[in-house]
């Protein structure tokens, strides 16, 4: 799957922007805001480490391993985040949307579920994806019920599958969304985001 193309997504409430070294700064902001980077069941990175972050996703584009963006929210102007696209299958026209973090002040916005939805548009309807993944850590609940509401079904769960900072293992859920389920999960999207019914995101 082709990840060289760097497109701006945007919609009412966020625009997803390419990631660059600009957004350096407006990030650290973000990521210190309610100090989230202190968070044991996710990978947030520290304010001192956006620098690094950053180029480790702009690396992995550059190999085509990963699409990333940073978060503008609308209403304020700013960078309030980033996500991705990740983990493209070698053999199947398949992905993740993942490494994905928003300020706390962006939270609860429907930020998030119009970024996925300008990001699952993008990988249905461009790139001809079959199926698109979320995966989060276990203990990470309000991920698990944000990924829920989205529309996407719960896969199973990969016990022991990684091993984080900490040394504790991590048991990893994973969700998907197939391309036959993407029309209706397209229109609950665009449904409550209409009704600004989008309290997990």
């Amino acid at each position: 799957m082709d990840l060289s193309e760097s497109p701006t997504l945007s919609g009412s409430l966020v625009t997803l922007e390419p990631l660059s070294f600009d957004h350096v700064d407006e990030l650290r902001e973000a990521a210190n805001e309610g100090e989230l980077w202190r968070a044991w069941y996710t990978s947030i990175p520290h304010p001192d480490a956006m620098a690094a972050e950053v180029e480790r996703r702009l690396s992995l584009h550059e190999q085509g391993k990963m699409l990333p963006w940073a978060t503008r929210l609308a209403s304020t102007g700013r960078i309030v985040g980033m996500t991705t696209f990740m983990n493209p299958s070698t053999n199947a026209p398949r992905l993740e949307i993942g490494s994905t973090w928003l300020a706390k002040s962006a939270q609860g916005t429907g930020a998030n579920r119009e970024a996925k939805l300008l990001q699952l548009t993008y990988a249905f309807d461009v790139l001809g994806c079959i199926a698109v993944e979320f995966r989060t850590h276990w203990h990470n609940r309000q991920s698990r019920e944000a990924i829920a509401a989205l529309g996407a079904k719960e896969d199973g769960v990969l016990r022991s599958h990684s091993v984080g900072p900490d040394g504790a293992l991590r048991d990893t859920v994973v969700f998907s969304v197939t391309a036959s389920e993407w029309p209706a999960v397209r229109l609950g999207l665009r449904h409550s985001l209409t009704t600004r019914e989008f309290s997990l995101q």
